[in-house]
């Protein structure tokens, strides 16, 4: 059965019907990031505030500060 479905995704990536999950986009993040780290929200108050859950946040933060590392703009997400 495990098969039949492998089978089924890999024909509908192929004919690109499978995408997976949309990507989290929160426009103004690096705000929200920078009242983080100055203590004024916890992470679990950011993620309700966000309406996410708190392994989708911190995902969120690590690629913000990549994304700062590389020298990206603020607010990219």
């Amino acid at each position: 059965m495990l098969e039949r479905q492998r089978e089924g995704i890999a024909i509908a990536k192929a004919e690109g019907k499978y995408k997976g999950r949309k990507e989290v986009s929160i426009p103004d993040f690096g705000k929200h990031y920078q009242w983080y780290m100055k203590r004024e929200v916890s992470k679990t108050q950011l993620a309700k505030e966000l309406g996410l859950s708190r392994p989708t946040l911190d995902k969120l933060i690590k690629e913000h500060m990549q994304s700062v590392d590389k020298g990206l703009p603020w607010g990219l997400f």
